[in-house]
């Protein structure tokens, strides 16, 4: 390949992801604003695309808004924001009714008290039934409708098969701002680095979860928007708080397989290969505990008696009402030899969702001028803690819209960016020893989820520290003298969230939310306040620098 480019491709809005997050705001800015949508593999594939649960939002007339306030309040332990809790949960019906004229086809029950008659179920932490979902595959129905109504819009271009780099900044160009102009860019499959600028950046490229050896999520969530930011001089906050999902299937032929916690939701019980029920014993909500509670009595449990796994009943609930609500999850067990309608299903924790994130403000703004973030790249103040089922989408909708909102008020004065280098190829070769990054994928997520777990001990985080000091000195001399491909930016990536990691962990002396350390196994009521990691790239936005 040539070290020389195509010329600059320039759009008024670079998204990078393409989850709900992304199209959301794509699709909600006006048709006469120009927008690039960046996917790192085909367009819907992303965390949003395996949601099985739903999506939170008060819709039934025996709820109200500060009972949702109230359970993530709770969920989130201490650490919520509470102004941006009540944001989001005051926008909430308001962009379920926006997805159900996309197109969604929530799930609709004869009996339902809600206006518009859809079944709402209820997931831990909540106290209402407020979960709107379309059988077992909300994410997937939310995904197919917005990538649908995308493909239909002229402004949208869709850069599919592309993984983004590196953020360009003005001060990286010698200006004395530093201001967001654009990103470098991989073409996947031609192995093109592209210059691509705009006038506003989002990041909506999803979590880090891919960064331990257990994850439910594909392998695309390795924290790319995270670790740009931070490059770029962002504040990144909560990195501590990784969300273990109690329920990811354990079969040897099922890679990242979620058990959506709506099944505990209606009824199914967690037990010990005996057939012990033990949640009662952990907590009076039992299966509807919170996650962390339920994936650490998980991993107490799995440890204590010497399993693999622990099981997840349903079977005592009506086969016809199992396979209505869980048709996904019933089809799914029952090519590899399992009917949850009669056996119970072998499940273990994992990784799954990134609680921290790029610092925003209530409008989705990050420290860089002209760069947002939302959904799980973001930290928004929402989670706090820890995760509330089937908030997670809700954010993504709602900071969607919040920043689609923003980004239009700037649009007129926001100036066009200047002219940028290109990217240089001039002095690195092809990559000598692929297997150096596949062994580094390898060691990295097997150390972290060894070390940097469920259950964590200072003296743990230290080992993962030095690790992780070595692993990026070798990825940095690869990623300075070859030319990129995706694995070597995504474990660039992942070696960067790592340390984030690590770093937040150590630094929070008690335990509380999803971060559980031996060493301080108590809550401290003097630490209610976000771990915030300052880059050395950082420079304090100047008054008016947003507006």
């Amino acid at each position: 390949m040539s070290s020389t480019i195509s010329s600059s491709i320039r759009h008024d809005v670079l998204i990078i992801g393409s989850g709900a997050a992304g199209l959301s705001l794509a699709l909600r800015l006006r048709p006469d604003i120009d927008v690039a949508v960046l996917a790192k593999r085909a367009l819907p594939e992303g965390n949003t695309l395996y949601a099985q649960g739903g999506i939170s939002a008060v819709l039934a007339a025996d709820d109200s808004l500060e009972s949702h306030v109230q359970d993530t309040l709770r969920a989130g332990a201490g650490l919520c924001d509470r102004d941006i809790v009540e944001l989001v949960v005051k926008h909430g019906p308001d962009n379920i009714r926006w997805l159900i004229q996309q197109g969604v086809q929530f799930t609709r029950d004869p009996a339902s008290e809600t206006e518009d008659g859809y079944h709402l179920t209820r997931e831990g932490g909540h106290t209402h039934r407020r979960v709107v979902h379309a059988a077992d595959a909300t994410g997937r129905a939310v995904a197919n409708t917005l990538e649908n109504a995308a493909r239909e819009r002229a402004n949208i271009h869709l850069y599919e098969h592309h993984t983004a780099i590196d953020l360009i900044t003005a001060n990286r160009l010698g200006r004395d701002d530093n201001r967001c102009l654009g990103a470098y860019v991989l073409d996947n499959k031609s192995g093109e680095v592209r210059t691509m600028l705009a006038r506003f950046v989002v990041l909506a490229s999803g979590g880090a979860s891919k960064v331990y050896v257990y994850t439910s999520n594909p392998d695309v969530a390795t924290g790319d928007g995270i670790a740009m930011a931070w490059r770029a001089g962002c504040r990144v906050a909560n990195m501590e708080f990784m969300q273990f999902h109690p329920t990811c299937l354990y079969h040897s032929k099922a890679k990242s397989f979620l058990i959506s916690e709506a099944l505990r939701g209606e009824g199914a019980h967690l037990m010990l290969p005996n057939g012990e029920r033990f949640m009662p014993r952990f907590d009076e909500r039992a299966e509807l505990a919170p996650r962390d509670i339920v994936a650490r009595a998980i991993d107490r449990e799995i440890k204590r008696i010497g399993s693999k796994f622990v099981l997840l009943d349903i079977s005592h609930q009506p086969a016809d009402f199992i396979i209505e609500h869980f048709p996904t999850i019933h089809a799914r067990c029952l090519e590899l030899g399992l009917d949850i309608t009669r056996d119970p299903i072998p499940v273990v924790p994992a990784a799954h969702y990134t609680c921290g994130g790029v610092l925003t403000d209530a409008q989705a703004r990050t420290d860089v001028p002209g760069l947002y973030a939302i959904g799980e790249t973001a930290y928004t103040g929402l989670h706090g803690a820890n995760r509330m089922a089937s908030n997670s989408l809700l954010e993504c909708l709602v900071f969607g819209e919040l920043a689609a909102t923003d980004i239009e008020r700037l649009m007129i004065a926001w100036e066009r960016p200047p002219e940028v280098p290109d990217w240089d190829e001039s002095r690195v070769t092809e990559p000598d020893e692929e297997v150096v990054i596949s062994h580094n994928w390898e060691e990295l997520r097997r150390f972290m989820w060894d070390y940097v777990g469920i259950v964590r001990t200072n003296k743990r985080l230290m080992r993962a520290r030095r690790r992780i000091d070595l692993l990026r000195t070798e990825i940095i001399e690869h990623y300075s003298h070859f030319r990129v491909n995706s694995n070597l930016l995504e474990l660039r990536n992942l070696v960067e969230v790592a340390d984030l990691i690590v770093q937040s962990a150590y630094r929070r002396r008690e335990s509380r939310g999803l971060h559980y350390t031996l060493d301080f196994p108590h809550l401290d009521p003097l630490q209610r306040t976000p771990t915030i990691l300052i880059p050395d790239r950082y420079r304090p936005r100047t008054p008016g620098s947003a507006d």
